[in-house]
């Protein structure tokens, strides 16, 4: 049911930048009926994940599937993505430490709001974030590893000498620089 054949080729696009994802409002920009998403819900084509939320059924299994259903659903009216995970969920993704969090922590605008209470897996912090302080996943973003250690220093989540080991984790894993490291050494006198 998409309006022309180009709408199939722009969504699949649109599912492979976020893992196989995609919202309701993405499938219709592509170019798709607003009756669609029933319609390929019941064909089995589509398959819904959470309100508003499809995964393409023949898409390969995602890496990690509940870090691009997250951004989605922070999504604002507009459809732009509000989340950038952060904190413990960087430290995680990024492997610099043994950090295996329970909860996905994400870093939103200070303007967010749901309307739905927010899951009791998710925390949220609040804060405006830079684009140079913001890597791209596929299907989602998170702090940058400089970033993320100095949330963690200012959120008083790890000591100095974690954050400097982290810091030589970083830079061993090429992910970090010397000189963005450099922060996190004392100067000496």
């Amino acid at each position: 049911m998409p309006k022309n054949r180009d709408a199939a080729t722009k969504l699949f696009e649109i599912a492979e930048s976020q893992q196989g994802y995609f919202t309701y409002q993405q499938a219709l920009k592509a170019g798709y009926y607003r009756k669609a998403a029933n319609f390929y819900a019941k064909t089995g084509e589509w398959i819904r994940v959470k309100r508003g939320i499809y995964q393409l059924a023949k898409f390969p299994l995602a890496d990690r599937p509940d870090l691009v259903l997250w951004s989605l659903w922070s999504a604002d009216r507009k459809g732009n993505i509000q989340c950038v995970f952060s904190h413990q969920t960087a430290l995680s993704i990024y492997e610099i430490t043994d950090a295996n969090p329970a909860r996905l922590h994400m870093t939103v605008p200070p303007s967010f709001r749901k309307h739905n209470p927010i899951p009791s897996g998710i925390v949220l912090h609040r804060a405006r974030i830079e684009k140079s302080e913001i890597s791209r996943r596929q299907g989602y973003f998170l702090t940058t590893p400089q970033k993320t250690l100095k949330d963690m220093r200012a959120a008083q989540l790890m000591d100095e000498r974690e954050l400097q080991f982290a810091a030589k984790q970083a830079v061993g894993r090429g992910i970090m620089t010397p000189s963005e490291a450099d922060i996190f050494f004392p100067k000496p006198k």
